[in-house]
Order: structure tokens, then C-alpha cells, then sequence
């Protein structure tokens, strides 16, 4: 039977209006949920890696606030990738522009690679994720089509703040991380994004010759060993290489995250900081292995914290005699001594089913290591690699291989502002105001910002007041700012806080060449030994020519840059210790050398204008904060004085002008 066009075209806008009403029906958490019944059109033409990113609910949190932006929304949502090209991906990584101050709370099949520890995690900047326990992505051509071989789902939850009720927090962007691919813009719609990465032509990838991905260039590199396998246990051996000549550590605390259950029976060259095995007995272990003797057990927290024995253990029959261990948790650079740069321990891991066969192993996730004073650094996920080859034991011309290598690969970040753990001053011959640290340059979170201004601009000082404690200076600071007719904030600015300053100082400027004089100051607790700096000097480094009471080297792998180390018998910073008289300042830890330069191979350079400050400074390892301006000579007039001296010119100018008319 027809039916009259009139009828259909009411009975469209009868649908059309069910549909609206059925959708404002709904409460917010269905309002976002539009889950896609076919793959879109963009998967099935992608010849590629297919990325996805679907936003499924959100509900507000408690406490209810007025103020949108600081009220936080419960949200959730879930993430595609899907090899739908030729060739495999291996150790895939992706990149979710998280831009609504989001906080992670968790992520199934992926780790966190951009933070350590466990979450909660910010993200509001963005993060990369790899994946776990599935870290590759085979080809539909190689598994028949098998999606749980060639795809991962990766489901988020998560908190978000700043956003009116009805706008739909999507991300900025996604794309796949992993080196020599290239990603467009994704494409947009309300509540799902995608794009389709392709391999990039030009990009040349190293040849892998075995099995797994080729081994990672980093500042430090790990390797996790798997040398030896049982019926529910391994034993590992952990290689931690320092390969950065500017990056070192001392008292190393190493952590990472057991994502299965596993826990440490015992340790070879190092040793956890909490040997307990409570977690064991109230946890799953205790559940799954009733007749095990826990009382032998090592750690059995998550996330242990693992540190380097004691040189007097290196020999112990039960916890040493492992190479390359026990040092006290220092790696020293490779320049300094190659045998120093690094460091090995072993454990035995019991695993929990359904992992007991001997081929079920996995790596600990998220990695991270601190130490007293040291870089930050950055650390990967491990990365399957070809399994290492050792000289045999024996002696005999042969080899013997792990059973499962993973490689983690850590590179050292740039220090955020006033979170370094070092800091520079700056002065010279020709200028008797000292530019002291910045303040709050090490950060102010033990300091009472109630008495002093955290963002307050540091105090020039006379060249002396860097020889005492911060709060020795005050009264050398106002009595220099009324001699020199500045201005006394009402509110003193607050201390560095450094455990470490480094004073450059311009010594002197002839016509041939130049000198400067570096003093490293100890105001901790704990002594430096085989301390280490560095200075990367933009235009005057070809001019180098010697430093007298230490080493120095021209680094040929860091651009114009120059490394210090101390002589035999001066290569041990002291700590602060008290002065001579009772009621005397204390005094810091001293190290101090002149360093000679040449003009002859820097044409041009002008050393009363900055050319001879230092662009970069380090000490051991950590880069330091450096001054906001640097001394200037009286020649070099500032913004101000040129400015004043125009108003006197034409105020002087007036003034005869009237006289004139009189």
C-alpha cells in the first residue's frame, strides 16, 4: 500500500522529534555515549596504523562547587590502535593531547610512559602511553585476522576539571609515538577522533637483524636479564650503564612496578630499603602459595626501592661477589673512569599464576631512579631486545645467552625553574656588585613565605656576603643597597635554598686575553667526592687554554663545553662545618681554581658585555640555575640610565628655552 507523501514527511519529523526528546532525556552519563556499530570508514581504508579515541561519559565529582573551573568531572573513555598495514609494530607507543588538566587514574593494557610511579597521574599536558602486557602489533596477514593480536583497546578513567556541563572534553590530538611515522591531523567529530598513521618513506630505521627491536641509545641505559628460569621463578640480572659524559649519580634509589603479583625473594649486590614480607602474607602471594616459607623473603612491596650496597659487602659470599657492585650507589661518568660507569645486581622473582610456566616473563614496569644529587631523568618502557651474550665463565672461547633481555632506556630533562638542586652567581673586576643566586632557584618549599617574597628579584651583595650563609647576608645586603642608593624591598626576598652555589667570576681582560676564576660552595650536610663540573661557554670556549688547580677537558660530544674534575688529593668537596669562633657564620665547603683564556682564536669577543659568562653550568650532572643578568662594566650603560639621561637632556633643554623668553 502507498503511502501519501504528507504522511511520510510527518511521520519523518515525528521520528525526528522522538529523537530529541529521548536524547535530553537522558542524564549526563548517557548524553555522551554513542557507541560506534561499525568500524568507521577511516579503518577500513587505512593501510597503516589505525588510532582512535572515543570519549564515553562524564559525571560530575564531589564537592559540588559554583566556580567551573575548579570543579572536577569523573570521566571516561577509551583508545583504539590497530595495525591494519604489512609490517609489524614493535613496542608501539601513542600520544593522547590530553588539554583539561586530566589526572589518569587508570588505563587498561597500557603504562604511563611520561611519569613515574603509579597512578594517579597528571596528564592535562599530554602523555604517551606503550603498551602492556601486549606491547606488539602483528599483521592481519601473519595471525589470519586475529584482532586480538593486531589491536588493543585501551579503556581510560580519569578525572577532568573546567569545563561547563554540556561541552565534551575531547583531547587535541592522538597519533602513534614510535619513531618514522608520520601522522596527519585526526579527523574530528563530537564524541570520536581518529587518524591514520603511514611509515614515513624517507626514515631509515636500522636494520634488525635478529628477532626483536635493536638496542636504544640513552644517558642511561638498563638491561633486565632474565638468566635463568623455573617452575614459578627467575633469577634476573639488572645492568645499568651511565653513558652521558655530564650525567652521574650518587646513592642511586632505583624503583619500578611489579604489574603481576611478583615479589623478591632475595638480592645479589644490592638490597631493598624495606626488607618485609607482610605484603606477601595478607596479599595474593599468601593466598596462592599457602605452604611457602615467607620468612626468607627479601620485599614484597609493588614498588620496591632498590639500592647499591656498601663497599665493604663487595666480598660477602651471600649478598656480594657480584662484578661492577657495591660502590655506595655512585656511576660516575665514563670520562671519569669507565670501570665507575657501571653498576650490577641480580634477584630471584617469584611469580604468581597463571604465570608459573618458565616462559611467562615479564619485566617490571615504570622505572624511575633519584639520587642525592643528580639529573632527572626520563626513563622508557622496556623494550624486548635480542637476548645478551656473556664470555663464558670458564674461561673457554665461547659465549652464553640470557634467556629474555629488555632494555630501558633513560634520558636526562631539563631541571623546571626553581626545582634544580644547584645554582650560579656571577661577578667581575670591574663591577663590585655580586649577582647571587636567584631566589627560591632550588625551590621554596621549606622556607616560611610568610616572611620572605619567594618571587622577589635577589639583592646584588658585595663580592664577601658569598662567603657566608644566606642568613648572614642580610645585613651585608641593606648596608650595600644604601651605600649604592638602591631601594630596600620591604619583604626581603627568600634564600636560594641550594645545596650547592658555583661562583664565575671575571678575573681580569687584556688585550691577549682573559681569565676567570670558578668556586664550587658545599652548604650541605654531605661531602662531594669525586665531584665534577661542567661549563658550556658559547663563544669563548676555542679560546680555552688552561685551568690551574684542576683537570680540565674541551668535551668533544657536548657542544662548548668544558669539564672539571679535581686532582688527586683536591677531589673531595667538604661539607659545611662550623666556624672558627662560636659565634661565627659557618663555613662552606671550598673548591677554587683560575681558568686562562685566548683571544686569538675568538676575534671579536667582548667580555664586559657577557661573553665571558657561561651559558650552561653543571655539577655532577645536575644543570644549575643560572642568574638573570650578569654584571656590567661601566661603559655598558642600562635602559634605565640612557633613559634618564634623555630626560635630563630635554628637561635641560626646557629650562634654557624659558630662560631665553625671559
Amino acid at each position: 500500500m502507498k503511502m501519501p507523501w504528507m504522511k511520510l514527511l510527518c511521520l519523518a519529523f515525528l521520528c525526528i522529534s522522538l529523537r530529541i526528546q529521548l536524547c535530553y532525556g537522558q542524564d549526563n552519563t548517557d548524553d555522551y555515549s554513542d557507541p560506534v556499530a561499525a568500524p568507521p570508514p577511516g579503518q577500513d581504508n587505512c593501510n597503516g596504523v589505525f588510532l582512535s579515541y572515543a570519549f564515553t561519559s562524564r559525571n560530575k565529582e564531589y564537592p559540588h562547587v559554583k566556580n567551573i573551573t575548579a570543579q572536577s568531572w569523573a570521566f571516561k573513555s577509551i583508545a583504539t590502535i590497530m595495525n591494519a598495514g604489512t609490517e609489524e609494530v614493535k613496542g608501539w607507543k601513542m600520544f593522547v593531547g590530553f588539554q583539561h588538566r586530566e589526572i589518569l587514574v587508570s588505563a587498561t593494557n597500557a603504562v604511563v610512559i611520561d611519569g613515574s610511579g603509579d597512578f594517579p597521574v597528571a596528564v592535562g599536558n599530554g602523555t604517551t602511553l606503550s603498551g602492556y602486557p601486549m606491547s606488539d602489533l602483528k599483521t592481519s596477514i601473519d595471525t589470519a585476522g586475529d584482532y586480538n593480536q593486531i589491536a588493543v583497546q585501551v579503556e581510560f578513567t580519569g578525572t577532568m576539571f573546567g569545563l561547563k556541563e554540556k561541552v565534551i572534553p575531547m583531547p587535541k590530538t592522538i597519533r602513534l609515538a614510535n619513531d618514522g611515522w608520520n601522522c596527519p591531523q585526526p579527523t574530528k567529530h563530537t564524541t570520536y577522533m581518529h587518524v591514520c598513521c603511514k611509515k614515513n618513506p624517507k626514515f631509515k630505521a636500522k636494520p634488525v637483524r635478529g628477532k626483536y627491536l635493536p638496542r636504544q641509545y640513552g644517558d642511561l641505559n638498563f638491561m633486565y636479564d632474565v638468566l635463568q628460569a623455573y617452575e614459578g621463578s627467575y633469577v634476573a640480572q639488572v645492568t645499568m650503564d651511565n653513558n652521558s659524559p655530564l650525567s652521574r649519580l650518587d646513592h642511586w634509589n632505583l624503583t619500578w612496578e611489579w604489574m603481576r603479583g611478583e615479589f623478591i625473594y632475595s638480592m645479589r649486590g644490592a638490597y631493598t630499603h624495606k626488607i618485609d614480607y607482610s605484603d606477601c602474607i595478607y596479599g595474593l602471594a599468601g593466598q596462592y602459595l599457602k605452604d611457602f616459607d615467607f620468612s626468607q623473603v627479601m620485599n614484597c612491596q609493588k614498588k620496591p626501592v632498590i639500592a647499591d650496597l656498601p663497599a665493604d659487602r663487595a666480598n660477602d659470599t651471600t649478598v656480594g661477589k657480584i662484578p661492577y657492585c657495591c660502590r655506595n650507589g655512585t656511576l660516575l661518568p665514563p670520562l671519569m673512569d669507565e670501570s665507575k660507569a657501571r653498576s650490577i645486581f641480580q634477584l630471584r622473582v617469584y611469580k604468581l599464576p597463571p604465570d608459573t610456566s618458565k616462559t611467562a616473563l615479564y619485566p617490571p614496569q615504570r622505572w624511575n631512579i633519584t639520587g642525592v644529587l643528580n639529573p632527572q631523568y626520563k626513563c622508557g618502557p622496556p623494550i624486548r631486545v635480542d637476548p645478551t651474550e656473556f664470555p663464558d665463565t670458564t674461561g673457554l672461547q665461547a659465549t652464553t645467552s640470557a634467556i629474555a633481555s629488555w632494555q630501558v632506556v633513560c634520558n636526562i630533562t631539563k631541571p623546571e625553574k626553581k626545582k634544580t638542586k644547584c645554582c650560579v652567581s656571577f661577578s667581575a673586576y670591574y663591577n663590585d656588585s655580586a649577582i647571587p643566586c636567584s631566589t627560591c632557584a632550588c625551590g621554596c618549599d621549606n622556607i616560611d613565605t610568610d616572611t620572605c617574597n619567594p618571587n622577589g628579584r635577589s639583592m646584588l651583595l658585595p663580592a664577601d656576603a658569598l662567603l657566608v650563609p644566606f642568613e648572614n647576608r642580610t645585613a651585608k645586603a641593606k648596608a650595600f643597597a644604601h651605600l649604592k642608593h638602591r631601594a630596600v624591598p620591604k619583604k626581603l626576598p627568600c634564600p636560594d635554598n641550594c645545596g650547592v652555589s658555583i661562583n664565575w667570576h671575571v678575573n681580569s681582560d687584556y688585550k691577549t686575553g682573559w681569565t676567570a676564576r670558578i668556586t664550587l660552595f658545599n652548604w650541605g650536610d654531605l661531602p662531594f667526592e669525586d665531584w665534577f663540573a661542567a661549563v658550556q661557554m658559547n663563544k669563548a670556549f676555542p679560546g680555552y687554554e688552561n685551568v690551574y688547580s684542576f683537570n680540565g677537558t674541551k668535551l668533544q660530544s657536548v657542544k662548548n663545553t668544558i669539564f672539571f674534575q679535581g686532582l688527586p688529593g683536591l677531589n673531595y668537596l667538604v661539607a659545611e662545618r662550623n666556624g672558627t669562633k662560636r659565634h661565627d657564620p659557618r663555613v662552606p665547603g671550598k673548591q677554587q681554581s683560575v681558568i686562562s683564556f685566548t683571544k686569538k682564536h675568538t676575534p671579536g669577543i667582548n667580555i664586559r658585555h657577557g661573553d665571558g659568562f657561561p651559558s650552561k653550568v653543571f655539577f655532577n650532572g645536575e644543570e644549575c640555575a643560572l642568574p638573570d643578568d650578569f654584571p656590567r662594566s661601566a661603559g655598558h650603560s642600562s635602559r634605565i640610565s640612557s633613559s634618564a639621561a634623555i630626560f635630563i637632556a630635554i628637561l635641560t633643554f626646557l629650562l634654557m628655552t624659558d630662560r631665553f623668553h625671559l
